[in-house]
């Protein structure tokens, strides 16, 4: 049974229930507003693979960025963008 959360306890527990799916302790939670799912919220790793399956170029360079993770080739926001 996918975990469904109330619109009203999601928004009272919002910091929360973004730990738990950045956390990967559930891959997504169904919305409810007023007894009816109204909406879903996934870790982004899912939509990555979502978005993934509408374009195989997409998927390979999300392939590449994890591996360029795991061997610590990262940057910082300003070493790319600079200063705002």
């Amino acid at each position: 049974m996918p975990d469904v959360i109330q619109a009203t306890t999601f928004r009272s527990n919002l910091s929360d229930v973004l730990d738990t799916i950045e956390k990967k302790e559930t891959k997504y939670l169904l919305v409810a507003r007023k007894g009816k799912i109204s909406a879903a919220l996934v870790n982004l790793d899912v939509f990555e693979d979502l978005l993934g399956l509408t374009s195989p170029k997409f998927v390979k360079s999300i392939e590449e960025a994890r591996k360029q993770i795991k061997k610590g080739e990262t940057s910082i926001h300003s070493e790319l963008f600079g200063e705002l």
